[in-house]
């Protein structure tokens, strides 16, 4: 396929005017890199390195693992195609994302192995969204989506045929593949209750909107009690909410490997490589 067939459906597939992002203007050490479409709107075509796809590799971010790891497959003429630009690491703080390796870009380069990137489209409310995703891997039933963020709808109201916290944590910890943690704020039964799903980084403004709709269990990524969080642990201890977290990574890993499927519906070879979560996160 002509990479600017693909680039093109996935414009039209997944984006679209009412969206917003901001990544551009933190990846200065990459920036010659960068393709002007995306120092300008911070999503879609990230790097334009490639004028033919023979092959899609699918991940969370774009890390070092994840980058040596296509090179080590021997691809060429490729997609990575990422729901992040920049790569998260909580221990990093206040820094929290940080930008992809130059040495790498540079054989991705030489390799024509372009790179894409879909964060807000991604998030939004959809087949492939990151918090549909999710929740259909836990076991839960999707009623509606909430929570507004950069023009889109990003987490989504489930319930469930759990009876209990406990009951939703292992089946969560089974669905993302570790230990998950709980901060249990309520009554142990949950059975009825409405349950709120935001993938990744969802422990922010999003809690409020769960707390007004009436959720009791929160699930998300990054739960860490730490001074940025403190108020929404708060909110969520005063409301009665359980929060359970999962780590960024886990949480939103879904979405990419849903992707794979997508890619491979327009004839294209794809595969999601895996990266491993920072359990600090939680």
């Amino acid at each position: 396929m002509l990479a600017n067939e693909l680039y093109k459906k996935l414009e039209s597939d997944f984006i679209t005017s009412d969206m917003s992002d901001e990544w551009a203007i933190h990846m200065e050490s990459v920036a010659d890199y960068l393709s002007d479409n995306f120092k300008e709107r911070s999503m879609g075509l990230v790097c334009d390195f490639a004028q033919e796809v023979n092959k899609v590799y699918t991940a969370v971010f774009p890390s070092k693992l994840v980058m040596q790891k296509i090179l080590d497959d021997g691809a060429e003429d490729s997609v990575l195609f990422v729901h992040h630009p920049s790569i998260w690491d909580i221990r990093k703080a206040p820094n929290v994302f940080y930008q992809m390796d130059r040495d790498l870009l540079e054989r991705f380069k030489d390799n024509r192995i372009s790179i894409f990137n879909l964060h807000v489209p991604l998030d939004a409310f959809g087949q492939y969204s990151t918090s549909v995703t999710l929740a259909n891997a836990i076991g839960l039933e999707i009623v509606e989506p909430f929570a507004p963020y950069h023009g889109v709808l990003c987490g989504v109201i489930c319930k469930s045929n759990f009876k209990s916290i406990d009951e939703l944590e292992s089946a969560y910890s089974n669905a993302v593949g570790h230990s998950v943690n709980l901060y249990q704020n309520g009554d142990s039964n949950i059975e009825g209750l409405k349950i709120a799903v935001v993938a990744g980084g969802g422990l922010d403004e999003e809690i409020d909107s769960a707390v007004e709709l009436g959720a009791k269990v929160f699930v998300t990524g990054i739960t860490a009690n730490n001074d940025h969080h403190m108020r929404a642990h708060g909110v969520a201890k005063d409301g009665h909410v359980h929060v359970l977290g999962g780590t960024h990574y886990s949480t939103e890993k879904f979405a990419c490997m849903a992707m794979v499927e997508y890619f491979k519906k327009l004839g294209l070879d794809s595969e999601f490589i895996k990266d491993n979560p920072v359990m600090e996160d939680m």
